[in-house]
């Protein structure tokens, strides 16, 4: 399928609109509010400490010392951000960001900031009668005050947020029977493609002209090639899935730590295929294991030499990290040279640029930046 372009000489599928991250959202309107350059770079280090859903991940006065930058003026700049686009965007916790909403409404002095301000937790759990003790008023304003409050953002960055889930359909299932894995292709989206039995009715049939039948004679011709061509498509998925789930007989049995290095070379000369057939046959497609569903691409992945000569995937090693900073002392959080030692002692050849790399991927903050406020 080919695209068509539109009057302007772009292609249409090539000129839809990808959706503006919170972060370069921020970072425009701070550009536009017409800081100083220093401004604008502290102001960036807050923006990234904000996550998807608005909030302020790191304590301003850590930010600020770690920056070298004055905690007050760090403040000040907080504030900027924080009147920006979305309302409630970089405050520090539920009630900050509901309070600035209310503030932005004109409701600072209301009833509905008194509750989000010292009886948010009550609300939580429905306690409108507490409430309405606390505060000595009528239960039915603090319901018309709850209503209010119904109407705030909790989540300021959610209008950000990648589009509504995808779902997902396998391309390829894999099923043990027997203790034996089993690999099923999945063709309930593959076109169910026949040649039609009028036109070959026409093309036997003596009073259908020359020129028809040798347009329908090429049609059929297309049409063959096409059908051969998508069962060709599915009998080599079924060798690379086949080549996979080979390979990848630990991973299926015992889980992540057991995934094996394995490059799209091998599977090319275990299927007898180049490399570039493989690359375009696991492109967008999912596998559905026992383990999970993943995207094919997944179990290709290099790996890392040990100590005793054998290989663990870059996959496996950055689940190790994981692990390890999931069990740390959230008092004395593992550097980055502490992860490298963990590894080595466990046989792993590894460099610290190479772990910092991997727990940038994996999104994990530097140490410095994942102690308790």
């Amino acid at each position: 399928m080919t695209s068509t372009p539109t009057s302007g000489g772009v292609f249409f599928l090539d000129s839809q609109v990808q959706n503006e991250s919170l972060q370069h959202h921020l970072s425009r309107q701070l550009a536009l509010a017409g800081v100083s350059e220093q401004d604008q770079h502290i102001g960036s280090l807050i923006i990234g400490s904000i996550n998807d859903d608005g909030y302020l991940m790191q304590d301003i006065e850590e930010l600020a010392t770690s920056a070298g930058c004055d905690p007050a003026h760090m403040k000040d700049i907080l504030a900027l951000i924080q009147d920006c686009d979305p309302v409630g965007v970089g405050t520090r916790n539920l009630q900050e960001c509901l309070l600035l909403q209310l503030e932005r409404l004109g409701h600072g002095d209301s009833l509905a900031a008194a509750i989000v301000r010292d009886h948010l937790e009550l609300l939580g759990n429905k306690h409108i009668k507490e409430i309405a003790h606390a505060l000595k008023v009528p239960i039915e304003d603090i319901h018309q005050a709850a209503k209010l409050i119904a109407t705030l953002e909790p989540k300021p960055g959610r209008a950000f947020s990648p589009e509504s889930p995808r779902y997902i359909l396998p391309d390829v299932l894999v099923e043990k029977v027997d203790g034996q894995y089993r690999v099923i292709l999945n063709d309930d989206e593959i076109p169910d493609l026949r040649i039609s039995r009028h036109y070959r009715e026409l093309m036997n049939t003596a009073s259908t002209p020359n020129d028809v039948k040798t347009y329908i004679q090429d049609r059929i011709r297309s049409g063959l090639f096409l059908i051969k061509s998508v069962a060709q498509r599915q009998h080599t998925m079924y060798r690379v899935a086949m080549a996979i789930v080979t390979a990848q007989l630990e991973f299926l049995d015992r889980g992540i730590a057991h995934l094996k290095p394995l490059t799209m070379a091998e599977v090319a000369r275990t299927v007898g295929l180049h490399e570039t057939t493989i690359c375009r046959c696991i492109a967008n497609k999912h596998m559905q294991t026992p383990r999970g569903l993943f995207e094919m691409k997944y179990f290709f992945t290099p790996g890392l030499k040990t100590t005793d000569g054998k290989t663990v995937s870059n996959k496996t090693v950055q689940d190790m990290i994981t692990a390890l900073i999931a069990d740390e002392d959230h008092d004395h959080p593992f550097s980055d040279q502490d992860i490298l030692e963990k590894l080595q002692a466990k046989g792993i050849h590894i460099a610290r640029r190479t772990i910092a790399k991997y727990r940038i991927a994996l999104k994990i903050l530097p140490s410095h930046l994942r102690k308790p406020s």
